[in-house]
């Protein structure tokens, strides 16, 4: 679902609560290069294990820190979960530091304090979904109240999400690549070529549900496709990024391809 705010609106990519149960435990969650609010309503805890970083646990309320490496989480805290997908920038009004976030799961009350503390509690009590939804948007709303997206933020996050170069990028904005690299790190949380590749790592995963639902392409176009050098180029990143090769890649569902049962 969308948020009701129009002044949340182009900041957020999507929000949602989840419930059920998984006949997997654990799974490997794919890296987007962006960032994620999470709050865990079935029990007050969260689990992550970044891939060459310590495993971390945290309240039933965090951050997640904008992605660029896989990491196992345990789909019993999907049991009953509220997120908050922000655009690529687009949790910077609400959560400053996040370059300081990157690939780690934050504690909402070591970024928020008391109110970041609460937030788990009131939504609880919320009687609905809608209610939940509110109660969210309330807390980002107190956090700050955003103003406009910065159109040179969203052109090189399009451009670079395109598969333009970092350099590319720049000169289409008649900046430099320093400049550049400052904006990036201040609003997205990630350097734009680190960015870049994960993005066009997403393009392919995108691309490639349609092979996954049986309607033909193969790895070797999509790599082309895709912005690959060679398909041995494309396979070194997606071992990288999903921590197994494309063949062995088996996601919980095209729709939901950045979710890989262990």
């Amino acid at each position: 679902m969308r948020p009701r705010s129009p002044a949340l609106a182009p900041f957020i990519a999507s929000m949602g609560y989840l419930e059920g149960r998984f006949a997997h435990g654990l799974e490997r969650a794919l890296p987007t290069g962006t960032v994620q609010l999470l709050v865990n309503l079935d029990r007050d805890a969260l689990y992550s294990a970044p891939e060459g970083l310590a495993p971390v646990r945290t309240g039933g309320a965090a951050l997640q820190g904008p992605s660029t490496r896989p990491a196992v989480v345990d789909t019993a805290d999907q049991r009953a979960i509220v997120w908050v997908a922000f655009r690529p920038g687009g949790a910077a009004p609400f959560f400053p530091g996040l370059a300081e976030t990157s690939d780690l799961l934050v504690p909402l009350d070591a970024v928020w304090g008391a109110r970041g503390a609460a937030l788990r509690d009131r939504l609880l009590a919320a009687g609905s979904v809608e209610a939940v939804r509110a109660a969210v948007e309330d807390a980002l709303l107190a956090a700050a109240e955003p103003a406009r997206p910065d159109p040179a933020l969203r052109a090189a996050v399009a451009a670079l999400h395109g598969g333009a170069s970092v350099a590319e990028a720049a000169d289409r904005l008649g900046w430099t690549t320093k400049r550049l690299v400052r904006l990036f790190g201040a609003q997205v949380g990630l350097a734009p070529k680190r960015f870049a590749r994960v993005r066009r790592f997403q393009r392919l995963l995108s691309a490639a549900a349609t092979r996954l639902a049986g309607t033909g392409g193969d790895w070797a176009r999509l790599a082309a496709d895709c912005g690959y050098h060679d398909q041995a180029h494309m396979i070194h990143d997606f071992r990288s990024f999903a921590g197994q090769s494309p063949s062995e890649y088996t996601p919980r569902s095209p729709e939901e391809r950045n979710h890989v049962p262990l």
